[in-house]
């Protein structure tokens, strides 16, 4: 069994796709839009074969992104060594996207940093 794939909500799904595109590399299918119930959506596909699907819909609810909340709290992404982190970190924050822990080592010893999206959703940066 794997994970097909995971789907997230956005405000302004063009914004979200170029973060994805730009930072991580992703690659996006064809736009799909369906006018009737104001849904429209983007599957980007990363190197390994990870799907995200970002969608959006013209009736959502907005809620609070607290970092100490039930349900999914980040993504983490492998993007090599601690190098790679240090950089992209360093790239991320030069744009102007929050980093909001790291690069650190934690104490079950991962090397990784997190940001936030352009809407605020966490992103776990780590070393493979």
């Amino acid at each position: 069994m794997r994970v097909e794939h995971l789907a997230m909500y956005v405000n302004n799904l063009e914004k979200e796709k170029a973060f994805f595109e730009t930072y991580f590399d992703a690659k996006a299918g064809e736009k799909y839009v369906h006018e009737e119930i104001g849904f429209s959506s983007y599957f980007l596909e990363f190197h390994d074969g990870a799907r995200l699907e970002l969608m959006h819909n013209t009736e959502m609810d907005d809620i609070d992104k607290s970092r100490k909340r039930t349900g999914f709290i980040h993504m983490a992404f492998a993007v090599g060594g601690r190098n790679d982190v240090d950089a992209l970190t360093e790239k991320l924050k030069c744009a102007g996207y929050e980093v909001i822990s790291g690069p650190r080592t934690t104490g079950d010893g991962y090397y990784e940093s997190c940001v936030l999206d352009p809407e605020g959703n966490q992103i776990e940066i780590t070393a493979d």
